[in-house]
């Protein structure tokens, strides 16, 4: 049996249930995993909160590290008392123990503990994509950064910083926009006290930026598009203010043939030797000292309720971890 944060209907943090669950053994092309942590991510709110309806009742959660305990046939790149980490589908995460498939689990190097581990996966998946797979970025380039000093947002600025791309960071306070200039953004906007798109226009010399990279939504949206520069790339990849209402085309054109994506992690990761090689390179970026996973927040699971209101609330900096 394994404590499991399960979910029976969509609602607000109340709807969170710790109960016990049977575990089993692995499948063809599954492990069976124990957790020494768990990672809580935006997606997790979405999924709770309906916005991503699921098939109810489903157990929560989509990151953790551990240890394999057993593999199914098939499964070949890990072996019972492997040190593991995964970002991945089905949810499931927020558990003690699981059977679930082993394609997207990636061994964890020993100079990464747990809980960085469970942490770092999909907050630096998603950021290796956004960096290397979403649209081509060389030195010199300039981003701007919605939400920079979350988990995504601080292994952002570092990863921007160590391949030599500029990037322009936005958050609700001057503390928060403070951390992401300790973490290596090279200027940092207050949206709530400052016109980000003007600011950034100034801060290009009227120029824009190539890419934007937005994980905030219908909020900062609108002026996400006007920061970037002709044929830039505006990448929508969250909705942390609520979902981007319908997009007229014609204001793309009007700002100057801009593109627009809205990119998964998921899509990414499908494949397997694709979703190795991605963690292998964030594992470099770790493992050099390129890039440090900051937990500012830790909560036994069955505070979880507590740790998303934390999360909606956005009172949160760097990752949190749930510890089963």
């Amino acid at each position: 049996m394994a404590r499991t944060v399960i979910i029976e209907s969509h609602g607000g943090p109340e709807v969170l249930t710790l109960t016990d669950r049977t575990v089993g053994e692995p499948g063809a092309g599954e492990i069976r995993i124990r957790h020494v942590a768990c990672g809580l991510n935006y997606i997790d709110i979405y999924q709770r909160g309906g916005l991503y309806p699921m098939q109810l009742p489903t157990a929560l959660g989509m990151e953790a590290a551990g240890i394999v305990e057993a593999v199914g046939e098939g499964v070949t790149h890990l072996k019972p008392g492997d040190r593991a980490a995964y970002a991945a589908q089905p949810p499931g995460a927020y558990t003690q123990a699981r059977v679930m498939p082993a394609a997207q689990v990636c061994p964890l190097p020993e100079g990464i503990d747990f809980e960085t581990g469970a942490a770092m996966m999909l907050k630096g998946l998603t950021v290796q994509y956004l960096f290397h797979r979403t649209v081509p970025l060389k030195a010199g380039d300039t981003v701007l950064f919605h939400a920079a000093a979350g988990g995504v947002g601080l292994i952002a600025c570092q990863w921007a910083r160590s391949e030599g791309i500029t990037l322009i960071a936005t958050a609700g306070s001057d503390t928060k926009c403070q951390l992401a200039l300790d973490h290596g953004a090279a200027h940092a906007i207050n949206y709530n006290s400052e016109d980000f798109p003007a600011r950034v226009k100034e801060l290009t010399g009227g120029r824009g930026v190539d890419a934007v990279m937005d994980s905030v939504g219908a909020a900062t949206f609108e002026g996400s598009l006007k920061s970037l520069r002709p044929l830039g790339m505006m990448i929508s990849f969250g909705n942390a203010s609520g979902p981007v209402p319908p997009v007229d085309l014609g204001k793309l054109a009007a700002g100057g043939s801009l593109q627009l994506t809205r990119p998964t992690l998921f899509t990414h990761i499908a494949d397997h030797e694709t979703c190795q090689a991605m963690a292998r390179q964030l594992f470099d970026k770790v493992l050099s000292g390129a890039v440090t996973i900051r937990i500012d927040q830790r909560f036994p699971l069955e505070d979880v309720a507590k740790a998303h209101r934390a999360l909606e609330a956005r009172t949160t900096t760097g990752s949190t971890v749930l510890l089963p």
